[in-house]
């Protein structure tokens, strides 16, 4: 079980993990003595399991459309309490915006669902029953019956096998990953700056590699850059010429997804706005020292960002089904073959793309957006004993940040790029946050930095990483832990 979970079955927890309904003849009426009155029908239980675009638009449908009856149960499983808007990670990590403001409550958003925190440890497809593991501490599983079950458990960070990124690198995968990162990058600036460092240690200090040319790559370079260049007035030992922010990508050309003109536009302001980018290398190794490129250069460097690419989650190869690249192989309408009331969706599963041939549609979240609706529409269908339809959905476009009030973007088929297409990346991703709060949130931390400095205020640093109880945290929490103590520079004076 994950995160060392006590793994005995525990069929009950406060109610809504009891898959038991009574059945019992009552006669406490004297009246009606030796009369059986029937109980209730048990109610259908729909489980969906993953808290992400997928699974978080599948769960606010299903709670419209089924939140208010009495003889369905709908439960959401995820192992944050929150929704995440992950496109505004890398805005959290250059401290565009707090990490609260892209972030907002489960159970605040799905009120008539019923939520529980955990991790999904265990599945079993043909006894339809799914094992969830929480407690922290005193972690246990408990082991629940369903009738229908959306699967969007996302992806994982994908290392390739290789222990040195695994060990020495950062990610950029959640809001902990962007949260440490920034602390990670303030931590530099304020080791660097000492009097005590020498010029070629500083060099190394403020040394930053991003591996990985995609969106996420692309966008945490971006930031990563704007932040360090734009805090640096605060600290006088560090010059500009210091600073080295490198992104290193194994393909052609970044953002291969925008098509090669635009790839190309992003590289050249990238390199404008001093990054280094390195097309057509593939690292080699990642040490405690720095980055091995595959000529036998090693880069000095301290913070290392992997976003090379994703994998499905290890409990994907589990499941008896076929697959595709690891990935659930699911029909048009993201049933799991051979497992009628299966849906998977998302990062998880190889969704078939009718309007493209029946190709598979790409990890984004505008895909994952729209099969969370369609899967919960055929949901209901199923309940109802009706067919489910075919997911049918054109990519209206595509769009980064890539630093600098610079973006470049695809829609509808039409290019853009500078300060207009950054102008759409903020317009479009402000109207797609869920709830007007967040989106009150978001743009309020736009307006201010556009008028003052960076925030550098360390909120997590080596002392209380140090200090940290590894055990009361959860298993992907220490995890992160380590990874930055890792990281943290241990000179001595």
């Amino acid at each position: 079980m994950a995160g060392g979970a006590d793994t005995k079955e525990r069929p009950d927890i406060g109610g809504w993990c009891s898959s038991r309904r009574e059945e019992a003849c009552m006669g406490a009426d004297p009246k009606s003595a030796g009369l059986c009155v029937e109980a209730p029908p048990p109610r259908k239980r729909v489980f969906i399991l993953g808290g992400g675009f997928a699974g978080m638009y599948a769960a606010l449908h299903l709670e419209r459309r089924l939140g208010k009856r009495d003889d369905v149960e709908v439960t959401l499983v995820s192992r944050d309490n929150f929704f995440l808007f992950t496109p505004m990670l890398h805005e959290v990590a250059a401290s565009d915006v707090n990490a609260s403001a892209i972030v907002i409550s489960l159970r605040k958003l799905l009120p008539r669902l019923t939520f529980v925190e955990g991790d999904v440890s265990g599945l079993d497809l043909e006894a339809k029953k799914v094992t969830v593991a929480h407690g922290g501490l005193d972690g246990h599983s408990h082991t629940l019956a369903y009738d229908y079950l959306v699967l969007a458990l996302g992806s994982e960070t994908n290392f390739f096998g290789k222990p040195g990124p695994r060990d020495y690198t950062l990610t950029m995968k959640t809001l902990g990953d962007a949260m440490l990162l920034r602390n990670c990058l303030i931590d530099r600036l304020e080791e660097a700056d000492t009097d005590c460092v020498t010029a070629g240690r500083r060099d190394a200090i403020v040394t930053f590699v991003v591996v990985g040319g995609g969106f996420a790559g692309v966008e945490t370079a971006g930031a990563i850059n704007d932040f360090i260049h734009g805090a640096l007035p605060y600290y006088p030992n560090i010059q500009h010429a210091n600073v080295r922010v490198m992104l290193v990508h194994g393909g052609k050309e970044v953002l291969p997804e925008l098509g090669e003109d635009l790839g190309a536009y992003a590289r050249k302001k990238l390199i404008e706005h001093g990054v280094e980018v390195r097309t057509g290398v593939h690292v080699k190794d990642v040490t405690q020292e720095g980055v091995e490129l595959p000529d036998g250069t090693v880069v000095p460097t301290k913070t290392v960002v992997w976003t090379a690419g994703v994998t499905p989650p290890s409990l994907m190869a589990t499941l008896p089904c076929e697959k595709e690249r690891g990935r659930l192989k699911v029909n048009e309408r993201m049933e799991v073959p051979g497992f009628p009331g299966v849906w998977a969706l998302g990062d998880c599963a190889s969704v078939p793309d009718v309007t493209n041939g029946g190709k598979p549609c790409p990890p984004t979240a505008q895909h994952a957006l729209r099969q969370g609706l369609v899967a919960a529409r055929n949901v209901c269908a199923a309940m109802e004993g009706k067919p489910g339809k075919a997911l049918r959905y054109k990519m209206l476009g595509q769009l980064a940040a890539i630093g600098r009030r610079s973006g470049v973007a695809r829609i509808l088929g039409m290019k853009f790029s500078g300060t207009f297409a950054w102008v759409l990346w903020r317009t479009i991703y402000l109207s797609k946050l869920p709830k007007l709060e967040t989106k009150v949130r978001v743009a309020m931390g736009w307006t201010l930095d556009l008028f003052f400095r960076k925030d550098v205020v360390q909120l997590i640093g080596p002392r209380e990483l140090d200090q940290l109880t590894l055990p009361a945290l959860p298993l992907n929490s220490r995890q992160q832990v380590r990874q930055v103590q890792a990281l943290q520079p241990r000179t001595q004076h």
